[in-house]
């Protein structure tokens, strides 16, 4: 159903792109470049990265894309410099005909196809696309194809030293079954951590995946008056309450809209079966073109949005993977279970890896503040997200408030304590404003 749902979305482009008259130039537009990002989501769904792998998916393709519109447009700067390790991109022959608009977006689709499993996917709504624009004017389609091809392959040497294939063959994350105050796989499907070496990846601005260490998690004390207890027992009765007041409560709402886990284990007796939905970060790239839609924003100024917040998202990922390792801390399913209630689930799947800090308040944070040096504070907006997946659009009066609920939707889901949902939205905060300081992508000043 969701590959039907791609092509459709395709052939919306295809009809955006036969609009032009025949032999002149491609106009390329921003709904083509949502188009690509929509398309790339969707083989993410299909395909089931994790939310941390998810995120660097999304920021090369878009890193590619903007280095080409910063050659062409005096309003973007170059991320040479500011992106670590990221050098100048070749430059295009002034003596072919290149559209800029159309190799970013060449570039996108391209870089896309190297960092998914289903390549044929992108192939196929990419070749639709070639199809039309050789027919339309073939000189410009092959002079720009050929520079964007040359940028991907600049981008993805550079990609490739970020240490990723290194950690596919690092051993895997060693449970500590006899110690109680560290995370256990949970169910239904028990399985192992997930991604436990991301703090190697190589961060994209922030110096190191610890410079934003948060304070420890509260020690951990199954005594009734410990500050560790008396959060997890709060994470018990919210859920006991807000389980009482029934699957339309405000709290269960917020919770199943910010859920964002792309694969839950479904049981029916002896089946086992997936559910796939987007990352949370997928979640604030989907509320990135919101805001580009809204604010009206062009094919370069959509680029730059998308590209500086998923530099934020991977970076967000980058600094709480670190600590969730570090502190390694049970998550409240498994105490739970064991003290209070074997019976008991939590409103949401609890993810398969430790519970400090919270990746959704990390992630949120950051992408809120990076988008709000973007759009600007106050900036309301419907996200209609996850209605694909038969929820209710929601409106937030701005970004860090849609990001605060999304915060607190990890606890009313059962999942963590709040510690790690305020120490990490501060994190996240952390991380975002360090990204928005430190990228100085337009030649003149943000706001």
């Amino acid at each position: 159903m969701q590959y039907i749902k791609s092509l459709l979305v395709c052939s919306l482009c295809i009809l955006t792109f036969s609009c032009n008259t025949p032999s002149g130039p491609i106009v390329i537009t921003a709904e083509d470049y949502h188009h690509s990002v929509d398309h790339l989501g969707d083989v993410m769904v299909h395909d089931i990265f994790s939310p941390p792998v998810a995120s660097r998916i999304f920021a090369y393709p878009n890193i590619a894309a903007y280095e080409i519109i910063a050659q062409d447009n005096d309003t973007y700067k170059s991320l040479k410099g500011q992106v670590t390790d990221l050098g100048d991109i070749p430059k295009a022959d002034v003596s072919k005909k290149v559209n800029f608009n159309l190799a970013a977006l060449i570039a996108h689709m391209d870089m896309s196809r190297r960092l998914i499993f289903s390549e044929d996917k992108i192939e196929v709504y990419r070749d639709s696309l070639y199809a039309i624009w050789s027919e339309k004017n073939n000189q410009e389609f092959k002079d720009s194809k050929d520079y964007a091809l040359e940028v991907t392959e600049f981008v993805t040497g550079w990609m490739n030293k970020d240490n990723y294939a290194q950690t596919r063959t690092m051993p895997q994350f060693s449970v500590e079954y006899d110690n109680e105050e560290r995370w256990q796989p949970t169910p239904p499907a028990y399985m192992g951590g997930i991604e436990p070496h991301w703090s190697k990846i190589r961060p994209f601005v922030i110096d190191s995946s610890a410079q934003f260490k948060p304070v420890p998690p509260p020690k951990f004390s199954m005594d009734k008056n410990s500050d560790f207890y008396k959060e997890l027992k709060e994470v018990y009765d919210i859920s006991n309450k807000i389980t009482e007041e029934g699957d339309d409560s405000e709290e269960v709402l917020i919770a199943q809209f910010w859920d964002c886990n792309p694969y839950v284990s479904v049981t029916r007796g002896h089946l086992m079966f997936a559910t796939k939905k987007i990352t949370p970060g997928a979640h604030w790239i989907g509320i990135t073109k919101i805001a580009c839609r809204k604010d009206n924003a062009d094919f370069a100024k959509s680029v730059y949005a998308y590209t500086k917040t998923s530099i934020g998202i991977a970076d967000a990922f980058i600094s709480c993977w670190d600590e969730k390792y570090r502190s390694n801390l049970v998550r409240p399913e498994t105490l739970i279970n064991t003290h209070f209630d074997d019976e008991w689930k939590p409103i949401l799947q609890t993810p398969p890896f430790p519970e400090y800090t919270s990746g959704h308040s990390v992630v949120s944070g950051s992408a809120s503040t990076v988008l709000t040096s973007i759009f600007g504070d106050n900036f309301d907006f419907l996200d209609d997200t996850e209605t694909r997946y038969g929820l209710p659009i929601r409106p937030f009066s701005s970004f860090k408030a849609a990001a605060q609920e999304a915060a607190i939707s990890r606890m009313y889901g059962g999942i963590h304590y709040r510690a790690a949902v305020e120490v990490g939205i501060t994190q996240g905060f952390k991380v975002g404003n360090l990204v928005s300081e430190r990228l100085n992508m337009l030649n003149y000043n943000e706001d």
